[in-house]
């Protein structure tokens, strides 16, 4: 246990319970409504018509940033997460089938995998996205097509691998299923690389959600939509910076809490690994 007391894990794991936090009592945190037009492009720490600060500033319509900063933290941890989980389930399901079973279930679905990661992976975001139409369940859809396959392959490595051992061998003799011997039996054995991937995964998915948003691909507006929120205020951020330093911080300290966290959890794997 004293191997995931490390400072990269302690820190990352930190940023991100911050925004998890952020995101479930938002309604508590948040100073104004999110979507309320109050003084359009006040300065940070401009006092608010009626009582409270603009601690971080207002945006073109006069909505307080750090009141929108704290709800758009709900859609981006609530579809990141829905997303990568998404995509695992659909990936490791697949890439158990193809690496136990080989054979034809291996080529159609290798190429099947390796058809999808040919292309750009932006371009398939945005390709789903404009065929489907913006909305946060087909961000998932996009998230789940796109980010799928290369869980697919981590994952039939693994399980080609494991099944060419000796306890899986005694399994397939004692008469255990099929089901047990992927999911008892050789998934637990592969939490270790999944679980590091699953938490830079969710941190690539967090950049997307704000890139398909500043490219206006995300949440519909009004939502708070952090990409969106930098979309909205590039055009005027040499004059009005505060725009889009505080969406851009926000996107970058989540991500940089998930890269931590993976670091750390993939450090303190190696050293158990020594210390076994």
């Amino acid at each position: 246990m004293k191997h995931f007391r490390r400072p990269t894990i302690l820190i990352g794991g930190g940023i991100v319970a911050a925004w998890v936090l952020v995101a479930l009592f938002a309604p508590l945190l948040a100073p104004f409504d999110p979507l309320k037009s109050l003084t359009p492009l006040a300065p940070p720490g401009t006092p608010a018509p009626g009582g409270g600060t603009f601690w971080l500033g207002a945006d073109l319509l006069g909505r307080d940033i750090l009141s929108r900063l704290i709800y758009g933290a709900r859609p981006v941890v609530a579809l990141s997460t829905l997303a990568t989980l998404t995509a695992y389930a659909v990936g490791v399901s697949a890439g158990l089938l193809a690496g136990y079973y080989g054979r034809w279930i291996d080529t159609v679905l290798s190429f099947l995998a390796n058809v999808i990661l040919s292309f750009p992976v932006l371009v398939l975001y945005i390709v789903v996205i404009v065929a489907l139409g913006p909305s946060p369940i087909n961000v998932v859809i996009a998230v789940t097509f796109a980010s799928a396959p290369a869980v697919f392959r981590i994952v039939r490595t693994i399980a080609a691998d494991l099944k060419q051992r000796d306890f899986i061998a005694a399994a397939v003799i004692q008469g255990e299923s099929a089901w047990r011997i992927l999911f008892i039996e050789i998934l637990p054995n592969a939490t270790g690389p999944l679980t590091v991937d699953f938490c830079l995964r969710l941190g690539y998915t967090t950049i997307i959600i704000g890139a398909l948003g500043f490219l206006g691909l995300g949440l519909p507006p009004p939502a708070p939509d952090w990409g969106g929120m930098v979309n909205e205020g590039r055009a005027l951020a040499f004059a009005f910076p505060h725009l889009v330093i505080f969406p851009c911080l926000a996107i970058s300290s989540l991500v940089l809490g998930l890269s931590l966290l993976a670091d750390g959890l993939n450090e303190a794997r190696d050293a158990q690994a020594r210390g076994s």
